[in-house]
């Protein structure tokens, strides 16, 4: 049994060993061991929006049980303390793991370069538990300062100091001033009292960026309300004080609150194997081409512990999510390469970088995109945009849709405050209650018009020749001013059209005789063909009158291939299509799978419109299929009880588990 062992559950390891499991997936003779202190994967880049308290803590938490599900991946909870190179052995502190090939993908923690008190004092952001942890204190500060009397003392609660003013500070800074004005309305503090700070030695924020873009990161804080101080050492930190070094003065400053973003050093496992490996500053472990660890031909690194110069440049890879990403596929072949019994060349790693993104609060970004040779800079909306489909697409990765849909939700659906950069115009929520008559009356007009069908003999006698040729004569005469066709189309067109949406029959028959008004007659390049037409001249027409109809030749041919190529054919789909929209209303009536019924009107009213075309006065059966599309039937329905039941079966079965078709 050939024994891999990956070491860290972050964004390198969770990707190397996913990406392992793929090309494992049929060899029962190599295990694939993933170790982590905890049991679910954290997206260390959105800590900042749950320590703010934008979005819920779940979002940023992603449980390795369903990662991995129906993978080839054990997931050992366990925290590795050492590791003996020369006996392939990762020592944790429950037992030990031996190992053919290992890949070193601890990730990092913060490091405080010696600051006096930092340790003890400051708040951490990089991890899970660092987020709630902040986010708990800082409504806290909020809740003491409402109650204190004392005015000097109800400042200092409400002071805030970020250190460092890289990625992860300005973020911090940006969410927290935007959280400020809510926690202030919340427990009626004035926002004059609230001070946030953003300290660093660095002559400008995220100084990776071009000087231009740092400039309006800065300047964005700025008119957040944030105080910018650049050019400032931190000299101390107390339990109620920091003390910054300004020129060659050293001031010391009341604080409530102290957040350390200064900067990262490698894990301690990842440290200690620094003192046995070649490495470099901070304990990041040098890789040969190939990812692999100096001298040894059976570990390999990735992520935030990797320090590797790329050929031709000149710097390190940097330690952001799109190295990791990267080295886990080329250390994840790798692996498989030095493992096969084939001679298997090893794959160079040959990173290629596309940019960085920054947020200040969730309405406003930078971003420095593109490729390697040819970088353009962007700002709010357009920058927003990127980091969120960038986002999806790392999702798509790790968790696939399940995840997709969490993030949407969290980002977009429920967001409060307007904590978007698309506002708050998709996070408000209405009652479902109030969907209830609409999807009952909804549901009522489908069991109707099957009932109607079946009155006039759908079940019996082939009638879809007239159907569609009859709607089709009526919009020629009107698009195509034949007055001849017209009497003759009146007959069936009005039944077409009544059939599609019933209460246009009335209308129908008395403007079929007039050519009527094309209002629009748009050919897309031959694909299909869109008509808006009014049955009435415009200065009477009413909007019952007007009618629209899509002109697809492919499903034009296909209907007259097979749906009208017999009568018994006809009988039988008249009969499915009657089925359907009896079945579909009493669905809605009951609110049972109301997403599917909902859905399957959609396609019927598409199939409508398609063929016949429908009328204005009924296209509101359109926009009702659509808004009780989600959760239509979760009040006074009956998928109040069986969604639950079902969603319980479906996430048991293998495959749904294995690729993510469901959602939490």
């Amino acid at each position: 049994m050939k024994k891999i062992v990956i070491i860290g559950a972050g964004y390198g390891g969770v990707l190397t060993a996913k990406k392992l499991a793929k090309l494992y997936k049929k060899d029962d003779d190599t295990e694939i061991r993933i170790i982590d202190k905890n049991p679910y994967h954290t997206m260390l880049t959105e800590l900042h929006e749950v320590a703010a308290g934008r979005v819920e803590e779940d979002s940023i938490r992603i449980s390795l049980d369903k990662v991995f599900a129906g993978r080839k991946v054990k997931v050992t909870l366990d925290t590795a303390k050492e590791i003996d190179f020369d006996k392939k052995t990762v020592i944790c502190e429950n037992r030990s793991y031996d190992y053919d090939r290992l890949v070193i993908a601890s990730g990092s923690k913060p490091t405080y370069f010696g600051v006096k008190g930092a340790a003890e004092n400051a708040f951490g952001l990089w991890s899970y538990e660092d987020a709630i942890r902040l986010k708990e204190h800082i409504d806290r500060r909020f809740r003491q300062a409402a109650g204190e009397r004392n005015l000097s003392e109800k400042k200092r609660l409400l002071t805030f100091y970020v250190v460092g003013a890289g990625f992860t500070g300005v973020e911090m800074a940006g969410e927290l001033a935007e959280y400020v004005p809510i926690l202030c309305q919340k427990y009626e503090i004035e926002p004059d009292l609230v001070h946030v700070h953003d300290v660093d030695q660095l002559p400008r924020t995220v100084n990776i960026l071009p000087e231009k873009i740092s400039d309006k990161v800065r300047r964005r804080l700025e008119k957040m309300n944030v105080t910018v101080e650049l050019g400032v050492g931190v000299m101390e930190v107390g339990p109620d004080y920091i003390d910054l070094k300004c020129g060659e003065n050293t001031e010391r400053r009341r604080a409530g609150t102290v957040i350390w973003t200064a900067g990262i050093e490698s894990a301690d496992i990842a440290g200690k194997a620094a003192k046995v490996l070649k490495s470099k500053g901070r304990g990041r472990l040098e890789a040969d081409p190939y990812l692999r660890a100096d001298g040894r031909e059976d570990v390999f690194i990735v992520g935030d512990n990797l320090f590797y110069i790329a050929d031709g440049e000149e710097k390190p890879v940097p330690q952001m999510v799109e190295n990791c990403e990267q080295s886990a596929k080329t250390a994840a072949k790798n692996v498989a390469a030095s493992l096969s019994d084939e001679q298997t060349e090893l794959s160079v790693y040959e990173p290629s970088f596309h940019g960085v993104m920054v947020c200040v609060g969730g309405r406003y970004g930078v971003a420095r995109v593109g490729t390697p040779k040819h970088m353009i800079s962007l700002a709010s909306f357009l920058a927003m945009f990127v980091k969120h489909f960038i986002n999806i697409i790392y999702f798509i990765q790790v968790l696939g849709w399940n995840k997709i849909f969490s993030y949407v939700k969290h980002e977009f659906f429920t967001i409060r405050h307007h904590r978007s950069f698309l506002g708050g115009h998709f996070s408000n929520v209405t009652p479902s209650f109030l969907l209830v008559p609409l999807r009952v009356f909804l549901g009522m007009a489908w069991v109707f018009e099957g009932i109607m069908k079946i009155v006039e003999g759908w079940l019996a006698e082939p009638k879809l020749v007239a159907f569609f040729g009859g709607a089709s004569a009526w919009y020629d005469s009107i698009l195509n001013g034949v007055s001849g066709g017209a009497a003759d189309a009146q007959t069936a067109a009005t039944g077409a059209a009544a059939d599609a949406v019933s209460s246009a029959t009335g209308a129908a028959a008395e403007t079929a005789v007039s050519a009527g008004t094309a209002l629009i007659n748009w050919d897309f390049f031959g694909w299909f063909q869109l008509y808006f037409v009014s049955g009435a001249d415009l200065h009477s027409a009413e909007i019952s009158d007007y009618a629209v109809k899509l002109n697809i030749p492919l499903m034009n041919d296909m209907l007259d291939r097979f749906v009208l190529s017999s009568d018994s054919m006809q009988v039988f789909m008249q009969s499915a299509i009657v089925i359907a929209e009896i079945l579909i209303g009493l669905a809605l009536i009951g609110g049972l799978l109301t997403f599917l019924s909902a859905g399957a009107s959609l396609i019927l009213q598409f199939m409508f419109v398609a063929t016949t075309g429908l009328y204005m006065g009924t296209v509101w059966m359109v926009f009702a299929a659509i808004a009780v599309l989600i959760g239509g039937g979760h009040t006074f329905g009956l998928d109040y009880y069986v969604m639950p039941w079902l969603k319980k079966k479906w996430k048991r079965v293998k495959f749904v588990r294995k690729w993510y078709w469901y959602n939490d």
